[in-house]
């Protein structure tokens, strides 16, 4: 039996290394992570993390959202790594940890579905909260002549830890390593690298 957790970020704004420290802390001893975007949902650290789970393995993530973008999105997954044997715990959410459905044989596993179900449905509502939230947000800083795009934040003039990030994804870049490997090493998703890298090469 292995404890694997498994991390992701949809922003470079959120904190990976907390979850991290989480996950380390429940015991996990293999952690994948991905810090891609909601729009490009192909993930690598997860599909890795599919294929090495096996039965009376643990899954263990901080919330549900992780598996999923909407609840049919959570609900397959889910399903899928429970049909390969392996426990599922969710760190927020204590009631959802397989390990405990079979201290009562039906009623358990009965219970954690239907919290599965509600949960996974409000995780998309949430989602779309905030969408519509952000979509109004930019409409009205687009009337009032105040919305100027979303804010860059590595580049050239950056300050501090940015900066630092800045120059050594530049570094990595101006001596032949490539975007997946500069993403690798500093966390940065790879469309900011990309878009560094055609900066650069404009000169």
């Amino acid at each position: 039996m292995t404890y694997i957790g498994y991390a992701r970020v949809s922003s470079e704004g959120q904190n990976m290394a907390r979850q991290i420290k989480e996950l380390e802390e429940f015991g996990c001893e293999i952690i994948y992570q991905d810090t891609k975007s909601g729009k490009d949902f192909d993930r690598e650290g997860f599909q890795k993390m599919k294929r090495k789970i096996r039965e009376k393995d643990v899954l263990v993530v901080h919330d549900l959202s992780r598996l999923g973008r909407n609840a049919k999105e959570i609900k397959k997954e889910w399903e899928e790594i429970r049909e390969e044997g392996a426990d599922i715990v969710v760190r927020n959410m204590p009631i959802l940890d397989t390990r405990n459905e079979g201290q009562i044989p039906g009623v358990g596993e009965l219970i954690s579905n239907l919290v599965l179900t509600l949960l996974s449905w409000m995780v998309e509502e949430e989602r779309n909260r905030i969408r519509t939230a952000q979509r109004e947000g930019i409409e009205i800083a687009k009337e009032q002549g105040k919305y100027t795009g979303r804010k860059v934040r590595y580049h050239e003039g950056a300050k501090g830890a940015d900066k630092l990030v800045y120059d050594q994804i530049v570094k990595m870049l101006s001596i032949g390593h490539s975007v997946m490997e500069v993403h690798r090493k500093t966390e940065v998703s790879r469309n900011t690298i990309y878009k560094i890298k055609r900066t650069l090469e404009k000169g």
